[in-house]
């Protein structure tokens, strides 16, 4: 079992900057990758960011391209989303992930551990 707490949300103004966490804890393996999604109200929840454990490799999604930045520090067993140019369409529910392997899927069903979610509100 992995246990995954995601923190570091809050309300910022559009153009402005947040930084979220999230630590593992429990069977972290060296082959896990991680990845952030979002879920805003009424929408389904969507792939944002991803990256392997092993590489460092790194996934977005087209719309947070240039935008944040996905790290990971695994003498930590954290992962962080540095998030920059806030807009309001950023405004949702951010989750972490976790699932065993080398690739990052974009699919909500491919990952077997989530945190809480920590929300993540932009006011224009």
């Amino acid at each position: 079992q992995v246990q995954l707490v995601e923190s570091g949300g809050g309300m910022v103004q559009a153009g402005g900057s947040l930084r979220l966490s999230c630590v593992a804890s429990g069977r972290t393996a060296s082959s896990t990758s991680m990845g952030w999604f979002r879920q805003a109200p009424g929408k389904e929840r969507e792939f944002v960011a991803g990256i392997t454990r092993s590489l460092g490799s790194t996934y977005y999604v087209d719309s947070v391209k240039g935008r944040f930045t996905i790290s990971r520090d695994n003498a930590k067993n954290t992962v962080y989303l540095q998030m920059n140019s806030l807009k309001p369409e950023d405004t949702a529910v951010y989750y972490c992930a976790a699932k065993s392997g080398y690739v990052v899927p974009k699919t909500v069903g491919a990952y077997d551990y989530w945190g809480q979610g920590t929300q993540v509100t932009v006011s224009s």
